[in-house]
């Protein structure tokens, strides 16, 4: 193996690392807590373009809330947003809020994802 070849290999590693970091933990930095609607319900509108925008969402346990998801992408990652620990899959159209209603049962981390699992954030349901 030639130093050219080691630094190539290095380079790539260090890409991997960045990408892997950039989609699994800079994406959940920010966390913005639900309000309370005139319905009295919780709720939190969240932006899909290129991420989710929060993609970290605090709620009450026990306590409804709405996400509505607001896409502006037209990638086809993020046509769809996925809760697994609920059962839903919901197709997200390009240019529409699309509401979707949650009762986190207890305290915990919730994650939702894009249907290829690339876009991904968390609903954190707190006491």
């Amino acid at each position: 193996m030639t130093i050219s070849d080691g630094i190539v290999i290095s380079l790539g590693i260090a890409a991997i690392a960045w990408i892997n970091w950039y989609y699994f933990v800079a994406g959940n930095r920010r966390a913005v807590a639900a309000t309370q609607t005139t319905s009295g319900m919780d709720e939190v509108t969240v932006v899909v373009q290129g991420g989710y925008e929060p993609s970290l969402v605090r709620a009450k346990a026990g306590r409804p809330v709405r996400i509505v998801f607001d896409r502006r992408d037209t990638s086809g990652c993020s046509e769809e947003v996925v809760f697994p620990d609920f059962g839903i899959r919901k197709f997200l159209p390009t240019g529409q809020r699309t509401p979707i209603e949650i009762t986190p049962p207890k305290a915990g981390r919730y994650e939702f994802m894009c249907g290829m699992s690339m876009l991904r954030g968390a609903l954190v349901a707190e006491d």
